[in-house]
C-alpha cells in the first residue's frame, strides 16, 4: 500500500513540475512546439470575421524557410488586394501569438474563410502555385492579376 501511495506522490509532484515548467519547448526554428502529443490541444481564438478570405503565416524573421515565404507573401499581397488578405505573424517576437494560433513548427500557413472559419492549415515552405491552388480547391476563386510589361 505504501509502494502505491508513493508511486502516486511522485507522479502528481511530476506532474506538478511538468506544468509549471510550462507545456512548450522549442522546435528547430525556435517555435513553440507542444513538450509531447499528449498534451491536450490549445483552444484556438477565431480571428473575427472579415469580407475576405485570409491568410495568415505564422513565422520567424531569421527562419530560413520562413525567410523563403516573405517573397511569396508579399506577392500574394500585391498581386490579389482586394480579393483575400495575407497576414505575417512573428511568433519569435510575439510568442503568445504561436501560442494563441496552437503553432508547432513553423513556418505554418493557416487558411480562413471570409467568414473567419479555418478551412486548412500548412506547416513548411508552400509554394505560391500551391497556395493558390489550394484556395481554388477550397472554393475560393482568384482573379489573376493583370500582366504588367509586355
Amino acid at each position: 500500500m505504501k509502494h502505491s501511495s508513493l508511486k502516486l506522490l511522485l507522479s502528481s509532484l511530476l506532474l506538478a513540475a511538468f506544468a509549471a515548467g510550462g507545456l512548450y519547448a522549442e522546435s528547430c526554428c525556435g517555435a513553440p512546439t507542444p513538450a509531447s502529443d499528449t498534451v491536450a490541444p490549445v483552444a484556438v481564438e477565431t480571428p473575427k470575421p472579415a469580407a475576405l478570405p485570409r491568410l495568415v503565416d505564422l513565422g520567424a524573421d531569421k527562419c530560413i524557410p520562413c525567410k523563403m515565404m516573405a517573397p511569396i507573401l508579399d506577392e500574394l499581397a500585391s498581386e490579389y488586394k482586394g480579393q483575400m488578405e495575407v497576414v505575417f505573424i512573428d511568433v519569435w517576437k510575439n510568442r503568445e501569438e504561436g501560442q494563441k494560433y496552437g503553432i508547432r513548427a513553423i513556418p505554418t500557413q493557416i487558411f480562413y474563410s471570409a467568414e473567419g472559419r479555418e478551412v486548412f492549415r500548412h506547416t513548411g515552405f508552400f509554394p505560391k502555385e500551391e497556395i493558390l491552388a489550394k484556395w481554388k480547391e477550397l472554393g475560393v476563386e482568384l482573379k489573376a492579376p493583370a500582366k504588367t510589361g509586355q
